[in-house]
């Protein structure tokens, strides 16, 4: 006997400003994004807030060679989501603007490269397609909705467009576009919902990295899993697992020891507050294997949400 879906769209998707959090932290593939896979009302909307807190070795751009690092970081993020009918399956565009200030400590080359700082850090667009399992619903249909399996893909692109200065190594911006891709799929039973996501990292070159050199950074693997459970029609809970591995630093032409290899794990929790209104927090750590992110951080977000009919 399959378990109904919440006919409370809120529940669905409290999830979908879950990117927020990813505009707090830097890029790595292993990103924890639990239910971002959910199918939500044609003409849903939502627009969200985050606060993001991280400490240990983290940087905003990953590709950066920096020895000895220890970093404390705080993260405000603001984005838009819409869901939009795609040839009768869903579609949803998302839109995030982070903003950072915090104080890093750490060498390049030998050399002191501490800094502290404030400003806006790259904008990221995303686009999902669910192209199985997740059919594009009027409001009034969708209450008769039940999820089973949902597989979906999606890619975001990260505009660089935040705050760079060419003479120090630390920056908000990372001077250079990036683009993830990702394939995923959902299955719920019960009131389980298992998950598992595969990315890819591509980059783009930083040729006014400092020093006047040129920077580049090969591809980036990264798998998740994600095991949920709802506790009621308004609250889901969710624990995380990934492991990130690849993106080799080239500066100047000369391949750095910078291999990638990581894991990072969470928690995230989220409540529906009314059919509007939904609050998320979210703790994680990540350990790294070989180079890469070593840091606890916490998160807590808002959305709030509206349809067009």
């Amino acid at each position: 006997m399959r378990c109904r879906w919440p006919r409370n769209p809120a529940h669905a998707g409290v999830a979908l400003v879950l990117s927020l959090l990813a505009g707090s932290h830097p890029l790595y593939p292993q990103e924890l994004e639990p239910r971002s896979l959910s199918n939500i009302p044609m003409g849903t909307n939502f627009i969200g807030a985050a606060y993001g807190w991280s400490s240990g070795n983290v940087l905003m751009d990953p590709a950066l060679p920096v020895e000895d690092l220890d970093a404390t970081i705080h993260g405000l993020g603001i984005a838009y989501v819409r869901a939009v009918n795609i040839f009768g399956m869903t579609g949803k565009m998302e839109a995030v603007l982070p903003y950072v200030w915090g104080s890093w400590k750490g060498r390049f080359e030998g050399r002191d490269s501490s800094r502290v700082i404030d400003g806006f850090g790259d904008p990221k667009l995303r686009f999902h397609l669910n192209f199985l399992g997740s059919p594009a619903l009027s409001p009034s249909s969708f209450a008769d909705y039940q999820q089973e399996t949902i597989a979906g893909l999606s890619i975001q692109v990260s505009v660089p467009l935040g705050q760079y200065d060419p003479a120090k190594l630390i920056n908000l911006g990372s001077n250079r576009w990036a683009f993830r891709l990702s394939l995923g799929v959902s299955h719920r039973m019960g009131r389980w919902i298992a998950e598992s996501y595969g990315a890819l990292w591509l980059y783009g070159k930083n040729s006014d990295f400092v020093g006047g050199n040129t920077l580049e950074q090969l591809p980036l693997l990264g798998w998740s899993v994600h095991l949920g459970y709802l506790l009621s029609t308004r609250v889901w809970v969710s624990a995380d697992i990934g492991y990130g591995f690849g993106g080799r630093t080239v500066v100047a032409g000369e391949h750095k020891q910078t291999r990638i290899s990581a894991a990072r794990y969470g928690l995230t929790a989220a409540y529906a507050i009314a059919d509007r209104h939904a609050v998320k927090v979210s703790i994680a750590s990540a350990t790294r294997f070989e180079r890469g992110p070593d840091f606890d951080a916490a998160a807590v977000a808002y959305q709030f949400r509206w349809n067009d009919h």
